[in-house]
């Protein structure tokens, strides 16, 4: 309807078309950003499930992300810590590492052929690790990056595209600020039938700067909604005292 036509109409109903036609315009421009702040707010907060509540925590105490992610980067920064990890610390957890990736290639988890992630890789033991056993097309990411072995990325958001990765790792679940933003991302960048192995702590609380505590593994498995849980075992790796590993789902294409 244009002004001439709304001109021709009886003096009596001009007013309601005229109000009718501002209040649809009013909500097609609401529409996009009541959407977008629908969605934000289901990151931040998604559907509760009682296994999850029970079993994982997510420490209070962030005002904002960008305050837990100052956090974290106080510790990734700290040039002590650093200087550490690069020398002294260097060759002794390699050889850990290396010792967890030789038995996940025993038990047909990981091969020298899989493309492979370190997710939280701090200055890359874990990628050094992976390429000294064979796995020579494997890469980190942290929010410092550390050439060429860790390249920058943030967990909740991979800067990898969909389906990427055959086999990705991490021990850092319990620095994620938002689990389940997480898992989605290892889901979405894994190859269907990809492996993904997290070294988690049940057994005793983390460390000052993580901001999650985890209880028992059925979190996990209720995070990980398109993969099946392959096994898990205990283990003895920097504090961290479970293996879990799953497998992302095959789809099924239906005929």
């Amino acid at each position: 309807m244009n002004l001439s036509s709304l001109s021709k109409l009886p003096i009596l109903l001009k007013p309601f078309l005229l109000s009718l036609f501002l209040s649809m315009l009013f909500l097609a421009f609401l529409s996009p950003h009541h959407r977008l702040k629908s969605a934000f707010q289901n990151i931040r907060n998604p559907p509760s499930n009682d296994n999850t509540d029970a079993g994982l925590r997510i420490r209070p105490g962030y005002s904002s992300y960008n305050a837990y992610i100052e956090r974290q980067l106080n510790k990734t920064l700290n040039p002590k810590l650093r200087k550490i990890w690069t020398t002294r610390d260097w060759d002794r957890k390699v050889s850990v590492f290396a010792h967890f990736f030789r038995s996940l290639k025993q038990r047909n988890l990981l091969f020298n052929d899989s493309k492979a992630l370190s997710i939280g890789a701090r200055v890359g033991q874990e990628v050094a690790a992976m390429k000294l056993v064979g796995v020579s097309n494997s890469v980190g990411i942290d929010l410092v990056p550390y050439p060429p072995l860790v390249m920058k990325g943030d967990f909740h958001a991979q800067p990898f595209e969909n389906q990427t990765f055959d086999f990705e790792f991490s021990n850092v679940f319990d620095h994620a600020l938002y689990p389940w933003k997480f898992v989605v991302e290892i889901e979405r960048t894994l190859k269907p039938g990809g492996v993904c192995v997290l070294h988690v702590a049940l057994s005793r609380r983390a460390d000052k700067y993580s901001a999650n505590d985890l209880y028992s593994v059925e979190p996990l498995v209720e995070l990980f909604k398109e993969s099946k849980l392959v096994e898990v075992r205990k283990v003895d790796g920097f504090g961290l005292d479970t293996e879990v590993v799953f497998r992302k789902k095959e789809r099924r294409i239906i005929s």
